[in-house]
């Protein structure tokens, strides 16, 4: 068995075809959101595996949930997981040797975030080595301070939020760095001015629109080197997604603020607590979504604002009076509350379990959206590298861009 490789210049573009016709052919697989459907449109053409789904328990769900393609499930599941694993398939990045951390530069930095940069750091391979680095979205410049080797280097840390770019400051003055933390919107107009050809601009985890506005910018601008690590493709400002390479612009595939969080559903460091009461929270807005489908007289999906914490603490025929209020429905009859809370757990165990199709387009949706960054820089005259910088328990947002101009 081969060990797989990072795609360069040359293998983008038919790779990202290859994924695009994957994902354009399957969209009645992956489009449907479990949650907001009682009965799923491909249910009906895949009645076996839709049965033998929803029989599944909440436990089995959550044990398959990150590793969906290890599933014995009946067709087309085992056709699909292949398929979808060997198109999203891509090698680790080449690695570098790290000086070790000087300065107790890790104190204060959760210790997730710390492997997370230290994995990043450790894959900046370049062909000549960096002059100036410019950390991009840096809050209190962690990445930053850890990539500045040399006496000769310089960083520059660029901020929007004034109370991390001063504890950042206050930070590279304790251990006697020489790091410039400024305060900048990177979405405004003047952003431009803090990008030229001598910087190399990382950007580890910048969400959405952030991460596309370094590209834009760094490629305007003449940056001769850059690394980014996407996070969040569903923080745009756009109603939908806006492609950025010739590519992509071609395909015609367009996605959603919701399809765009199909890759973002992947969870990893989530503790028991938390999940608890995610679930708790799912079950009942679950149970809710029945009996709100009954007092409307509409068989559909009936949006509900985010509630604190606080409301799983209440009875369930308050917290569906509170939320009813909330939407302006009145309930004006008797239900029994216990059987449908029972419902709602019942149909988060459906919801999970049918969801695990879906997330066998996770990761190919993933890159097809990272190779329409890595083609964008490519006509922009960068040399590419795509490939993973860590495992994915540490992170599976582990796809990294490397782009240089020679």
């Amino acid at each position: 068995m081969t060990t797989p490789r990072p795609l360069t210049n040359d293998q983008l573009l038919s790779r990202f075809q290859a994924l695009d016709g994957f994902v354009r052919e399957h969209q009645a697989l992956w489009r449907p959101r479990p949650f907001t459907q009682l009965q799923l449109p491909w249910e009906a053409e895949h009645p076996a595996l839709a049965h033998w789904l929803r029989q599944r328990s909440l436990e089995q769900a959550e044990a398959a949930h990150n590793h969906p393609e290890q599933l014995e499930a009946p067709a087309p599941f085992p056709q699909l997981a292949k398929q979808a694993g060997q198109l999203s398939e891509v090698g680790e990045l080449p690695s570098i040797a790290l000086a070790p951390a000087s300065h107790r530069l890790n104190v204060d930095v959760p210790g997730r975030k710390w492997q997370q940069i230290e994995a990043f750091a450790s894959h900046l391979d370049f062909a000549r080595p960096p002059q100036h680095w410019l950390d991009w979205c840096s809050g209190k410049g962690h990445l930053g301070r850890r990539l500045l080797q040399a006496d000769r280097q310089r960083l520059t840390c660029l901020e929007f939020d004034p109370t991390l770019v001063e504890a950042g400051r206050e930070l590279s003055q304790h251990h006697q760095l020489g790091a410039d933390h400024r305060l900048q919107d990177v979405l405004a107009d003047d952003a431009a001015q803090q990008l030229g050809p001598e910087h190399t601009a990382v950007a580890l985890h910048a969400c959405g629109d952030l991460h596309v506005r370094l590209m834009q910018l760094a490629s305007q601008q003449g940056c001769r080197q850059l690394a980014i690590a996407p996070c969040c493709y569903n923080r745009i400002q756009a109603p939908a997604y806006q492609p950025l390479s010739a590519a992509a612009i071609a395909s015609g595939l367009q996605l959603s603020i919701d399809d765009l969080g199909l890759p973002l559903s992947e969870t990893v460091t989530a503790g028991a607590r938390v999940r608890r009461q995610r679930d708790e929270s799912m079950a009942r807005r679950l149970g809710f979504d029945l009996l709100q489908r009954q007092l409307r007289d509409e068989d559909e999906y009936l949006p509900t604002p985010s509630l604190p914490v606080s409301w799983l603490h209440k009875p369930y025929a308050d917290y569906c009076r509170g939320l009813a209020a909330l939407k302006g429905l009145h309930i004006d009859h008797q239900p029994d509350w216990g059987a449908l809370q029972a419902m709602g757990w019942q149909r988060l165990a459906q919801v999970r379990n049918l969801e695990l199709l879906r997330n066998l387009f996770r990761r190919p949706l993933e890159l097809w959206l990272v190779l329409d960054r890595a083609l964008y820089l490519q006509e922009q005259g960068y040399q590419l590298q795509l490939g993973v910088f860590c495992e994915q328990p540490l992170t599976p947002r582990n796809l990294m861009l490397l782009a240089e101009r020679h």
